[in-house]
C-alpha cells in the first residue's frame, strides 16, 4: 500500500525542483521587464506624436517662452509663440516665421510656418555647399505641418542658405545670423516640447 502511494505521488522532489527553477526564473523576467521597459505599447489608440507633458511644458512657459512674442487665440485654447529675434515683417518683403502653437486644450503642441506677404503654395530653396534642394509646400494640417519641418530640419542645422520664391524671382530668406539663431532655438524649443520622459 505504502508502494502505490510513491507511484501516485504527483509533485516528485525533482519535479518541485524544477518547477521552483522555473518559477523563479519566470519572476525574474517578467520582473525585468517591466521594471526596465521604458517604451509601453500605446493600445488606446490615441496618436500621441504632438502630446506634452506637464514638466516640459512648464520648462517651456517658465524659462523658454520670455524669448517670445505671445498671442493668445482664447476661443480656441491655444497660444501661438514667435520667437523675438525673428525679422519683423516688412510691407511687401516676403518671409516665412515659424510659430510653435500650445493647445492647452488637449496638451498639445504644433509648428506652423506662416508666409508673411506670399500666400500659399509656398516655394523654398535650401543651398548648402554643392547641394541645393527646392520644397514645394501646401497650407495644410499639423501632420502637414510637422513632416515640412522634418524635411527643413536637417538644412536649417546645417546652416543652409534659404531663399523663397516670389512671382517667379528668388528672394534671400532667413540670411542674418540672429533670425537664423531665433529659428533654430524654435525647432529646439519645439521638439524639446514633444519629447516623453
Amino acid at each position: 500500500m505504502a508502494n502505490q502511494n510513491n507511484k501516485d505521488k504527483i509533485f516528485t522532489p525533482e519535479l518541485v525542483k524544477i518547477l521552483k527553477i522555473f518559477g523563479i526564473a519566470s519572476l525574474v523576467l517578467v520582473l525585468s521587464l517591466s521594471f526596465f521597459n521604458e517604451k509601453r505599447a500605446n493600445n488606446s489608440g490615441e496618436d500621441r506624436t504632438f502630446k506634452v507633458n506637464s514638466s516640459n511644458r512648464l520648462f517651456f512657459l517658465n524659462l523658454r517662452a520670455i524669448h517670445y512674442d505671445r498671442k493668445s487665440r482664447t476661443d480656441a485654447k491655444m497660444t501661438l509663440f514667435s520667437h523675438k529675434d525673428r525679422k519683423e515683417a516688412i510691407d511687401s518683403i516676403p518671409n516665412l516665421e515659424l510659430r510653435i502653437i500650445l493647445n492647452s486644450l488637449k496638451d498639445e503642441a504644433y509648428i506652423y510656418l506662416e508666409p508673411v506677404n506670399l500666400g500659399w503654395p509656398i516655394t523654398l530653396k535650401a543651398v548648402l555647399e554643392e547641394n541645393e534642394k527646392e520644397f514645394s509646400f501646401e497650407n495644410g494640417n499639423r501632420d502637414l505641418f510637422f513632416g515640412y519641418i522634418n524635411q527643413l530640419k536637417p538644412w536649417i542645422e546645417q546652416d543652409a542658405r534659404f531663399q523663397i520664391k516670389d512671382s517667379n524671382e528668388w528672394q534671400p530668406l532667413w540670411q542674418e545670423q540672429e533670425e537664423k539663431e531665433a529659428i533654430k532655438e524654435t525647432l529646439t524649443d519645439y521638439f524639446k516640447l514633444l519629447e516623453d520622459h
